[in-house]
C-alpha cells in the first residue's frame, strides 16, 4: 500500500507551536493520549496491521530545507532554536500501541515525552481517515473534479459574504488528495475574484507552503488539560495563558478558551490576559450564545468587542458561516476555521468523527504514576476522559452538567 503520509509539513500548524511551548515550559513531562472514534465505527479486518505499518513509514520522514526556509519566512514568532530540534526530530512508532477488538473497533493510545508523541496526533487521524477509505473501497468513488468546482463555489460565496475564513481540515479529510485539491480551489478563487472577504490561510503547513498560503494555528485544548491534570483544572486556563505567554510573547493570541467551559475560563480571563490576548476561538457549544458571551466580558473590562478577533471553529460549513457573519460583522473581528466541510465533503462517503485526546500526564519521567486529566468544552458530547475524572474535575471547578 501506498504511505500516505509523505511529508514532514503535512501536518497542522498548532501542532509545530505546540511542541515549541512544550519543550521551551515542560522538556521532561510525560503524556498519554487516547484514540476516540465517536461513531463507534468498525474497522476492516486487519486495519490495525495496515496502520502501524503507515505509523511505521513516518519514521522515515526528515523534515527539508524548503521546509524550514518557509516557516521561517511565514512564521516568524518560532524561535530559531526550534528548527534545529525539528532536523533532528524522529518519529517513534514503538510510542503508539494499536490494537483491533473482535467486533473490529480500533484501539490506540500513545505513551511518552510530550515533546516527542505530541507531533502523532493529527499525522495518524488522517492516516486512519483515508486508510479507512481505501481499505473499505470507498476510495474509488471520490471525484476530485467534481470536488475542485464546488469548493470553490464555496469560498466564491463566503467572500462574497465578507468571510474571512481559512481551512483546518487535516485531521478527517477523505485523503491528502482531496485537501490538496480544496486548498488549490480556495487559493484560485481568492485570487481570482475580489470581495469583502478573503481566504486567509490553511492550517496544513505543507499545503501552505505550496500554495504560498499563510499557516495558520495556534495553541490546542491539549495544553491546558495537561496543565490540568498536574496541578488542577481550577487555574489551568490562566497557567495556559501564562505560559503561552511567556513563549510567543503576544504573537500567535488567539486563546483556545473552552477546554472546562466558558464559566471557569471567565473567571480565569483577568483584563490583563483580556488586553494581552487578540481574541478567543470559539470551538464548542452554541455559537451565538457563545459569541454573547464573550462580547458581554470585554465589555464588563471596559474592552470594546470591536477590537478584538472571534474565530469560530464549530462544526461549520459555508452556510452556517455566512448566516454566523451576518449575526457578528460589525460586533467584534470575525474569522471562521472550517475542516470537515472543506476536506471531506464528498456526496459518496461519510466524513468519520474521531479525535486523539490527551488523558493522562506526569510532570517528570521520575514520578512513578500518571495523573489523569480529561476535557470537557461547551458539548457533553464532545467530553473525553474518563467518566471518574470528568465528574471530579466538574465537582472542582462547581460545573453543572451540560
Amino acid at each position: 500500500m501506498k504511505q500516505i503520509i509523505e511529508h514532514f509539513t503535512d501536518d497542522d500548524l498548532y501542532k509545530f507551536t505546540m511542541c515549541c511551548a512544550v519543550i521551551d515550559n515542560f522538556p521532561r513531562t510525560q503524556v498519554k493520549y487516547r484514540f476516540t472514534d465517536r461513531s463507534n465505527l468498525v474497522y476492516p479486518p486487519g486495519f490495525d496491521v495496515e496502520l502501524l505499518k503507515q505509523i511505521k513509514l513516518l519514521e522515515g520522514l526528515r523534515i527539508t530545507e524548503e521546509e524550514i526556509s518557509f516557516m521561517r519566512r511565514r512564521c516568524p514568532y518560532i524561535p530559531n532554536w526550534f528548527y534545529s530540534f525539528l532536523k533532528g526530530y524522529r518519529y517513534d512508532a514503538s510510542a503508539v500501541t494499536v490494537n483491533q477488538d473482535e467486533e473490529g473497533h480500533l484501539h490506540i493510545e500513545f505513551q511518552g515525552e510530550w515533546s516527542n508523541t505530541i507531533l502523532l496526533e493529527v499525522k495518524v487521524l488522517a492516516i486512519i481517515s483515508e486508510l479507512y477509505y481505501i481499505m473499505t473501497g470507498q476510495d474509488v468513488l471520490l471525484d476530485y473534479d467534481d470536488y475542485y468546482h464546488r469548493t470553490a463555489h464555496k469560498a466564491e460565496r463566503l467572500i462574497e459574504a465578507g468571510c474571512y475564513f481559512s481551512e483546518f481540515g487535516t485531521r478527517r479529510r477523505a485523503s491528502f488528495e482531496a485537501q490538496d485539491t480544496a486548498v488549490r480551489a480556495l487559493s484560485d478563487k481568492s485570487v481570482s475574484m475580489s470581495g469583502p472577504g478573503r481566504l486567509t490561510g490553511t492550517s496544513n503547513v505543507y499545503l501552505a507552503m505550496k500554495y504560498d498560503l499563510t499557516p495558520i494555528g495556534t495553541m490546542a485544548h491539549e495544553l491546558v488539560c495537561a496543565i490540568a491534570g498536574m496541578y488542577g483544572p481550577q487555574m489551568a486556563n490562566h497557567l495556559a495563558m501564562e505560559t503561552w505567554s511567556k513563549t510567543y510573547r503576544g504573537a500567535l493570541g488567539t486563546f483556545l478558551y473552552d477546554t472546562y467551559g466558558w464559566q471557569i475560563f471567565s473567571l480565569n480571563f483577568s483584563e490583563d490576559f483580556a488586553n494581552m490576548f487578540k481574541g478567543l476561538r470559539v470551538d464548542s457549544g452554541d455559537n451565538l450564545e457563545q459569541f454573547k458571551l464573550i462580547t458581554d466580558k470585554y465589555n464588563s473590562l471596559n474592552i470594546d468587542p470591536r477590537t478584538k478577533q472571534i474565530i469560530f471553529s464549530n462544526a461549520l460549513s459555508t452556510d452556517s458561516a455566512i448566516a454566523l457573519q451576518k449575526k457578528v460583522e460589525g460586533k467584534c473581528l470575525p474569522s471562521y476555521g472550517i475542516g470537515t466541510h472543506f476536506t471531506n465533503d464528498f456526496t459518496a462517503v461519510k466524513p468519520m468523527n474521531i479525535v486523539i485526546k490527551l488523558i493522562a500526564v506526569k510532570i517528570t519521567e521520575s514520578w512513578p504514576f500518571f495523573c489523569d486529566t480529561c476535557k470537557m468544552s461547551e458539548d457533553k458530547g464532545k467530553y473525553t476522559g474518563n467518566i471518574e475524572t470528568v465528574r471530579r474535575f466538574m465537582e472542582a471547578i462547581h460545573a453543572t452538567d451540560r
